[in-house]
């Protein structure tokens, strides 16, 4: 596991965004996203009977309906072990193949950082 005192102030930030929303919507995961102007978009798990997304596949979608162009970086905080493939695709077609993601456990700790490619 790697602290996130590794990361930068603006990858702790969504970081600490999603594992914000995975515990105030007590769901299995939350995500972040930051756009190329920096704004950022935060969301967790959506299980409704006619709709699954992902977290960070919410996030993404968040992105493109709020006029996003383009991805700095992705977080999702969950107790999986890597970043799903679906997860990174939904990165990877907004931001590109060199998109950071970041995977946190539920504590916040920094399990892998992956790109989306």
């Amino acid at each position: 596991m790697t602290d996130t005192t590794d990361l930068d102030a603006e990858d702790r930030k969504i970081v600490t965004l999603a594992r914000s929303a995975r515990a105030r919507n007590g769901v299995p995961e939350g995500a972040a996203v930051r756009d190329e102007t920096g704004r950022t978009y935060v969301a967790g798990t959506v299980a409704l009977e006619s709709l699954k997304l992902s977290a960070l596949q919410t996030a993404v979608a968040m992105a493109v309906a709020s006029g996003a162009t383009s991805l700095e970086a992705a977080a999702v905080v969950s107790a999986a072990e890597t970043p799903s493939d679906d997860d990174r695709a939904a990165v990877r077609d907004l931001g590109g193949p060199d998109t950071p993601v970041l995977l946190a456990g539920p504590d916040g700790a920094l399990r892998v950082r992956v790109t989306a490619g």
